[in-house]
């Protein structure tokens, strides 16, 4: 079973590395955690989207565009290094956000700036239709856009997660690391929907134990679902099932997305100053807050080895100041 993977741009610095957490393991008394630092992946601050955006902008390249569209909340780390990876290859980008103009750009705003996006608020609006206002905006200027879904989730984007349990497995394999659970914050889909599709093709056995930011557990997993199903026909491969392998966590979405809660603030600090790492306040913040309060009333034992896979997302907590 080998996936016929498309071209894609090199824009991350990879394989990204895997490290322990010593000081965290000790402090929870708990299981052994480890820690996949897809932060580091180098492009506009880092985060897991660079990997996507490698198969993304090759495609749009492929067809000739030459400015990008994507839309997120005002904090988007996704948004925020789909403008870096832009204007890496010399491409155009407008960026549509969710909500009103803020009087203060900070955090992932401010950085789209300066990366040359253009920015465009939903003031309310469907962000599609927006998307294709804007498109037709840029269409009139005699640009060709190729618009990018919430999150890159698509079957594109997936294709990065579906090869990096290929990079996680060879990583494993070097260091003779056995994982018992891999946990992650779990989105718009994508990079769960990868990673499910990726563990079934390269024979990861660990449990794949996603944290849901904001949707419920039913939603997000038929979503991750059918993008897991439609990945393995777009990389070439036969008819495969990995619903057994969708594992969601909504216990900790309720507070909404983007909402700092004592749980997330707590999971930051205790990161921050046990491991010198930095998780983001909306997705690696709420994952972690699950991880830390399931070890802490016995979800996962002593003897377990966790990886917790980190995402990305530090250049939003300079928005969140005032409640950190």
């Amino acid at each position: 079973m080998t996936p016929n993977y498309p071209n894609r741009i090199l824009l991350a610095n990879l394989p990204t590395p895997i490290e322990p957490m010593p000081r965290l393991s000790n402090l929870l008394k708990g299981s052994e955690l480890y820690i996949k630092r897809d932060d580091l992946t180098g492009l506009g601050g880092g985060g897991n989207k660079t990997r996507k955006l490698e198969y993304l902008l090759a495609e749009a390249e492929a067809q000739g565009c030459n400015h990008v569209i994507t839309t997120g909340g005002l904090q988007s780390n996704h948004c925020r290094q789909t403008a870096a990876a832009a204007a890496r290859v010399g491409m155009g980008c407008s960026l549509v956000l969710r909500g009103d103009k803020p009087s203060i750009l900070t955090g992932n705003m401010l950085l789209n700036k300066l990366f040359g996006a253009h920015i465009t608020w939903t003031n309310g609006d469907d962000p599609a239709e927006v998307m294709d206002r804007v498109a037709a905006q840029q269409a009139s200027m005699g640009n060709r856009s190729y618009q990018i879904p919430l999150g890159g989730s698509n079957v594109v984007g997936t294709t990065a997660y579906v090869q990096a349990m290929q990079e996680l497995s060879c990583q494993l394999q070097e260091i003779s690391l056995n994982i018992d659970t891999i946990v992650f914050a779990s989105g718009s889909g994508g990079t769960q929907a990868g990673i499910v599709l990726g563990a079934h093709i390269y024979d990861v056995r660990s449990q794949l134990y996603g944290i849901s930011v904001s949707r419920s557990a039913a939603e997000l997993k038929a979503q991750v679902g059918a993008l897991s199903t439609a990945t393995a026909a777009h990389l070439g491969l036969e008819m495969i099932n990995v619903v057994d392998r969708i594992e969601i966590n909504d216990e900790y979405a309720e507070p909404g997305y983007g909402v700092l809660t004592a749980a997330e603030k707590e999971a930051i600090e205790l990161v921050a100053e046990k491991e010198g790492i930095l998780l983001d306040p909306v997705y690696t913040g709420r994952a972690m807050a699950g991880l830390i309060d399931l070890i802490r009333w016995g979800a996962f034992t002593r003897n377990q080895r966790i990886l917790f896979w980190h995402t990305g997302g530090a250049p939003a907590l300079h928005a969140y100041a005032d409640k950190l």
